[in-house]
């Protein structure tokens, strides 16, 4: 093991063809399953720290490096105007970079560790009224292959509570209808099963078929929603039909498919869905990402009480 004076590996003077840094890389593949964009986010993040570094010391010496550098490090970040959100990936970055370099013996102690967070300002999630929901499944004409098409997008949406990725990139062999249910391949590649509700299953079984075969899909095309050339429908397109849709029916322009995956999320915690449960149906790793559900309904009933009650 190397002392904490020791390099802990470097190679390069801003550690761009670190082999520590490459190897630690290789692992979040196939460890921790992260996608190949969330580990490109992470090699940029140690990449930016190994260039302050170097510019203050010249080659980067991980065996040296002290939590009070990486508090430097995070405080000039946002010098340059990075926010905090970004600030606290980076840190994520870091600390799972040091963590690893410690199990590996490449280092004595973690410097990271010790090193917190920045202070995030809770943003609540953006939601629309049952009743908006309503008009906006609605909205597309059931006359037409694109609207029938999009219909079924918006039902996953919101009566699933799908990320848009998810719903542009849904094989058919997804949904079982027999079961009442679709599979959905989230974040980091995991499966979760989610009930296909009677809207949501009606939407979508208008859609597979004629309606589906009207577009001139690949034969073996396994993606359920395609465009108009029988190409797989992309995120854009899905981002694109929900914005179409939201004009349609008279909603906020900001109205999102994430607005609907919230909503989903937020009309389930109102009508009485445990906690536990919503997590499992949106796919969340950590409880503590579900439960800003219960602040934005804890919002919604301290505005009931101040409208209608006579002492508030």
């Amino acid at each position: 093991m190397n002392s904490s004076g020791g390099n802990g590996g470097n190679g390069g003077a801003d550690g761009m063809s670190d082999p520590a840094v490459s190897s630690w890389l290789g692992g979040l593949a196939w460890e921790r399953g992260l996608s190949a964009s969330t580990r490109e986010a992470y090699a940029r993040d140690v990449r930016t720290l190994a260039s302050f570094l170097s510019e203050r010391r010249g080659a980067v010496e991980w065996g040296r490096v002290s939590p009070s550098d990486i508090s430097e490090f995070l405080d000039s970040e946002a010098r340059h105007g990075l926010g905090v959100a970004t600030r606290a990936r980076r840190l994520a970055a870091v600390r799972s970079f040091f963590a690893w370099l410690r199990d590996e013996g490449r280092i004595a102690a973690d410097p990271a560790v010790s090193v917190a967070l920045p202070k995030r300002r809770r943003v609540l999630p953006h939601v629309i009224s049952a009743d908006a929901a309503a008009r906006l499944m609605d909205a597309p004409s059931p006359d037409t292959p694109e609207g029938v098409r999009d219909r079924a997008i918006l039902e996953l949406l919101y009566g699933c509570g799908l990320r848009e990725s998810e719903v542009a990139t849904l094989p058919i062999d997804a949904i079982r209808f027999h079961e009442g249910m679709v599979r959905v391949r989230g974040k980091g590649g995991k499966d979760r099963f989610v009930p296909l509700g009677s809207r949501a299953e009606a939407a979508v079984r208008a859609w597979l078929g004629p309606m589906r075969d009207s577009f001139r899909p690949a034969p073996g095309e396994p993606r359920v929603f395609v465009d108009r050339k029988g190409r797989p429908l992309s995120r854009a397109a899905v981002w694109g039909a929900v914005k179409r849709h939201v004009r349609a029916a008279g909603l906020p322009k900001e109205v999102s498919p994430h607005w609907l995956r919230h909503s989903f999320a937020t009309h389930l915690l109102a009508g009485g869905a445990p906690i536990r449960v919503i997590q499992e149906l949106l796919g969340h790793a950590d409880i503590g990402t579900t439960q800003i559900y219960t602040h934005v309904d804890a919002e919604r009933l301290a505005s009931v009480v101040k409208s209608f009650h006579p002492r508030s």
